[in-house]
This record gives C-alpha cells, sequence and structure tokens, in this order.
C-alpha cells in the first residue's frame, strides 16, 4: 500500500486536521517489476551464439524476478544445429533438459537430461501449438503421470507456467517455472510476460541453432581437407592436431599437411588464412590442394611459397568486394631428406617452429620471414638446418601463443615442450600435452599444430657413383648396379634395374652430357637416380613403328611405379622408384 498524508489549515493558518489518502500500489509495482525484467531480457539474453549458453541466461532472467524454479527443454536436433520436427497436435519432440535455474539446487532432472514422455494431455498439446498454461501441483501431476510427476513438480510447488518457445513456426522447445517460496499464485499478466520473454529468447536460440549448424558444416569441411593425424615414412614419424575454435567464435583456415616426396623425402606443412567462416575454410581448402601440386614438382620451399603467393593474389583480384581485403594467409613450409639429414625451410609470415634435439634442449628456429601470401613484391629467403636423427620439430599456428604477447608466447609454448619432450614419449602425448590449456577451455582461434620427429635412412642403405659422358660407362654403371643389388640380397631384381639404369645413363650422356651421378637408395622400394648437369626435360611419347628411338622412358614407366624429374641448383635428378616385386610388366618381359 502507498500511503500519502497532507495538513488541513484553517482560514487563519492554524492546523484543522489531516487528510491521508491510501492506494493499492500493487499493480504500479508489478509494471515496474515487469519493466525491469524485460529490459534485463533484452540485455542479457542472445548475447552468446552458444545454444546452452543462451537457455542458461534466460533461466537465470526469471529466477527469482518472476518464479523459484525454471528450467528450459529443447529438442535434441536444436542442440546439434538442425532443424526440430514438427508435432502438429502432440506426438513426442524429443526435448532434452538445457539449463535449470538457480544452477544445481534442482533435485529433478539435471541439465542435458532427456525429457521423458509425458501423457498427451489437453495442456501439452496446448503447448505444442503455441499457447502458454497457467497450472498448478494437481493437474501437472495428472498430466505427468504419478511415476514421473517427482521429475516435474518440485517440493513445496503450488503454482507453474508453461511457454512454448516458438520461432519460424518450429517448436525449439519451452520453458517451465515454479513458485514454490512466492505465495501468490501465477496470473494471466505474468503468462502474458513470460509469452513475451519467451517469443524473444526463441529468436536467439534459433540464432544461436543456425550458427551451430554453420559452425558444424564449417568444422567437418576444414577437417575433411585435413590430412590423416598421424603419418609414418622413412623419413618421419609425424602426428597432427587440431583444435577448432570455441566460445562463440567463427573458426578459421589453419590447416596442417604432411606430403610424401620422392626419394623418401617428406614435405611439412603449416598455414593459417585470414578470416573466418566458411570463406576462410574454403579458401584454405584452395591452398592446400595448391601446395600438394606444387609440391609434387619438387619445388624448393621459397619457389613453392613464390608460386603460392601469385595464387593468392590472383583470388584476392577475383574475390568480391566483400571478401577482396580478406584473401590472404601465412605459411610455413619445411622440406626434409632422411639420407642427408638436413631440413629447408622457408616462412611466408609465419610464427617459426620450435626444434627439440634429441638431448631435450629446445629453440625456435631462426628463420628469415616474407611477407605473408598475397602481400607480394619480396622474395622469400630459405634456411637449412641438420637434424640429428630423433630431433623434434613442432609446427603450428598462432592460436597456440598467446595473441596479446607473441613472444612470450613463444617462449612459454618452447619451455613447455623442452619440458614435456622426455626421452620415449609418444608424439601423440606430447601434442596433447602442449594444448592442454587450449583443450581445456575454447580457444578463440583455431590451432592447428604438427609435431615431426625426424628419422635417417642407415648409411649402408644408398650407394652412388659418379660417371663421364662416355657411351662406354654404360655397361659400367650396369655392373656396378648389379654388384650393389647382389651385397642387399635384391639379385630378383637386377635384371629390371640394370635395364632402366641402361634407359637413363644413356639418355644422360646423349642428351645432357657429363659428369653424371648414379644414386641407388634401398627402402621398401628400390630409387633408382640418375643426375646430370642439363636442364633439359625429357618427355614420355609413343614411337611410331618406324621410329628408332623414343621408346626409352615409355618402358621405365612400364618397368616402375613410378618416375619423375626435379630440378635442383644446377641441373636435373631423374628417378625411379621400383617394388621389390617383379611387376607384370617386368614378368611379360622376362618371358619375351
Amino acid at each position: 500500500m502507498s500511503l500519502s498524508a497532507f495538513r488541513l489549515d484553517d482560514e487563519r493558518g492554524h492546523p484543522a486536521g489531516v487528510a491521508v489518502f491510501l492506494h493499492d500500489a500493487a499493480d504500479r509495482l508489478r509494471a515496474l517489476r515487469d519493466l525491469e525484467l524485460r529490459h534485463r531480457a533484452s540485455a542479457h539474453i542472445g548475447t552468446s551464439l552458444d545454444v546452452t549458453r543462451t537457455a542458461q541466461d534466460m533461466a537465470d532472467i526469471l529466477v527469482p524476478a518472476l518464479g523459484d524454479l525454471a528450467w528450459v527443454e529443447l529438442a535434441d536436433a536444436v542442440f546439434e544445429g538442425d532443424e526440430p520436427p514438427k508435432v502438429l497436435g502432440g506426438g513426442d519432440p524429443h526435448m532434452r533438459r538445457a539449463a535449470v535455474a538457480p544452477a544445481g539446487t534442482c533435485p529433478l532432472l539435471p541439465p542435458g537430461a532427456a525429457v521423458p514422455r509425458l501423457r498427451d494431455a489437453l495442456s501439452l498439446r496446448s503447448v505444442q501449438r503455441g499457447k502458454a498454461i497457467i497450472t498448478d501441483r494437481a493437474e501437472t501431476e495428472s498430466a505427468t503421470g504419478r511415476k514421473l510427476a517427482r521429475l516435474f513438480v518440485p517440493e513445496h510447488g503450488h503454482s507453474a507456467m508453461w511457454v512454448p518457445l516458438f520461432a519460424r513456426g518450429l517448436l525449439l522447445g519451452t520453458v517451465g517455472i515454479w513458485r514454490t517460496e512466492q505465495p501468490e499464485p501465477f496470473r494471466q499478466e505474468d503468462a502474458e510476460l513470460l509469452t513475451e520473454i519467451a517469443t524473444r529468447a526463441a529468436l536467439s536460440v534459433d540464432n544461436a541453432r543456425r550458427y551451430t549448424r554453420e559452425h558444424r558444416a564449417a568444422v567437418a569441411l576444414q577437417q575433411r581437407l585435413l590430412p590423416h593425424a598421424t603419418t609414418d615414412t622413412a623419413a618421419a614419424h609425424t602426428v597432427g592436431l587440431y583444435k577448432p575454435a570455441g566460445g562463440g567464435s567463427e573458426i578459421s583456415g589453419d590447416w596442417f599437411d604432411v606430403i610424401p616426396l620422392p626419394s623418401l623425402r617428406a614435405a611439412f606443412l603449416v598455414g593459417d588464412v585470414i578470416g573466418h567462416g566458411l570463406h576462410a575454410t574454403a579458401t584454405m581448402g584452395r591452398l592446400s590442394t595448391a601446395v600438394q601440386t606444387l609440391a609434387d614438382l619438387e619445388l624448393p620451399p621459397d619457389e613453392l611459397l613464390t608460386r603460392l603467393d601469385d595464387l593468392v593474389t590472383r583470388l584476392a583480384s577475383e574475390a568480391t568486394p566483400a571478401h577482396e581485403d580478406t584473401i590472404g594467409a601465412t605459411c610455413l613450409y619445411a622440406l626434409y631428406d632422411p639420407i642427408t639429414c638436413l631440413c629447408t625451410l622457408a616462412s611466408s609470415g609465419h610464427p617459426p617452429p620450435v626444434l627439440i634435439h634429441p638431448d631435450g634442449t629446445a629453440h625456435p628456429v631462426a628463420l628469415s620471414p616474407g611477407p605473408p601470401l598475397g602481400v607480394g613484391g619480396l622474395p622469400f629467403e630459405t634456411t637449412t638446418l641438420e637434424l640429428a636423427p630423433g630431433s623434434v620439430l613442432a609446427l603450428y599456428t598462432d592460436g597456440l601463443l598467446d595473441r596479446s604477447d607473441h613472444d612470450a608466447g613463444l617462449q612459454r609454448l618452447t619451455d613447455r615442450l623442452a619440458a614435456l619432450c622426455r626421452p620415449g614419449v609418444a608424439l601423440d602425448d606430447l601434442g596433447r600435452a602442449a594444448m592442454a590449456d587450449a583443450i581445456d577451455s575454447p580457444p578463440r582461434d583455431d590451432i592447428a599444430l604438427l609435431l615431426v620427429r625426424t628419422r635417417a635412412l642407415a648409411p649402408d642403405a644408398t650407394s652412388a657413383w659418379e660417371f663421364p659422358a662416355d657411351p662406354a660407362v654404360v655397361a659400367d654403371a650396369r655392373e656396378a648396379t648389379s654388384h650393389q643389388l647382389t651385397v642387399w640380397g635384391l639379385d630378383e631384381a637386377a635384371f629390371t634395374t640394370e635395364l632402366i639404369v641402361s634407359e637413363l645413363v644413356t639418355n644422360a650422356i646423349r642428351y645432357a652430357g657429363g659428369p653424371m651421378e648414379l644414386r641407388l637408395i634401398r627402402d621398401k622400394v628400390l630409387i633408382c637416380e640418375v643426375s646430370d648437369p642439363s636442364n633439359t626435360h625429357p618427355r614420355l611419347r609413343r614411337a611410331h613403328i618406324t621410329d628408332e628411338g623414343g621408346r626409352g622412358l615409355f618402358l621405365v614407366a612400364q618397368l616402375t611405379r613410378r618416375w619423375g624429374i626435379r630440378y635442383g641448383r644446377s641441373g636435373k635428378t631423374i628417378w625411379a622408384e621400383l617394388p621389390l616385386h617383379p611387376m607384370p610388366a617386368e614378368r611379360e618381359l622376362r618371358g619375351f
């Protein structure tokens, strides 16, 4: 009640009495409460793009302003970002409890629990059709059934409201609120207020649901574009880890890759595309494919980044005005040879890798990074390191570092890796431990981490000879090859290997001059290499019946698993891989 009193004076100004006014202020106070509740709901609900967080915000707003206990239930499909099935005139919408307020004090269904199917009561059908209902304890127990009443009716609960969450004609969920301590039952004005708040909250839930769907699609696309998390080759054992951004942040275009190359070499790559969302993921996919294609050409790291920079520049020129300023990336590319144990790296604006030596010491690799991809106009520089077998090279994206202080973040990462990389520790355990902070709390940016433990080929697994440009040395090359295969116990491969050596050495003498180098490499396959000082590119062609030549490379292609050419600073190398068991073409040739 509101009381006001006024003094009454007579004609001479002396007090003559008191006038008292009594006013029922409940309606005015209730209006002020409702106005404040609307304001708080509009300010706090919908600030997150997480479905569960949005539901919890709504439940927290309602308690204790409107009731003593509230919960929000959402359809299972909403949690996954999908549209819930349409429920007309009844049926089970497959609800799951999303939030409860006050948190942790509800003895009923906890958050995350599936809501059991209820009786097809008239009041429930009203909610599914979009109408709010006011009920009491007896009516709720009748609608839920005696066995389920304990899950929906709190102790001392005497009045309740049930309101649907409708958006775009879809029932996303329901909101329930009980009064247990507040003595007054709910009125129609309370139902109208809750309906208004639920209508706005439903739009926020639907917005979070649609974001979840797009986020899941982008993450699925990005993860499908990433290679296998673990690779095991003669060059190295690698483990890759990827953590998408969380907490309502859109994913970006972080990626890593491990590309096996001829002659047992391997390329390691990590990159970060500018921007977020599906656009960044699509750009990442195009760059990843381009890198694999350029790596197959066996380009050195600096030249590969130059070609990739040209591609990014062209993509930026072809982009729509809305995205032309967001096309760009940073990239780190490393090329490792297990025969020489040399690793050549080049960076385009990317953070340096961390090298952990076999003795446990660690430090960032000193690089001369070029500009990010898409800037153009400046060259890229390479850095060559000799890595001892068992060294660990950590390539990562900047999401693993402190965004406010990269230098301090890099030092912390280096110290952490040095402490974790103990003798015998598995790479996957090392990777999970290095990313523990990001896994425990959703990162604000994507994180890609590639760990590489290098290997070295045994010295007796290779053999090399140098010959002058003289046709007479073809026989010497065949004899040296046959002797080495005998030493390795590979006499069954001698026939095919001698034939291939003859063809490659003869071509080098005829078209390239000398001197030339012949090298054999033994692993799971047998690799034959012939290097010469010429940059001419031999091409496979189909010889006509009257041609006297042109069949050498065709024969090499038929007798090998694969073959190719790579260029060095001076000259080229033609390589061929032979399986250590006869191929069909070889068996046919021997039979002939």
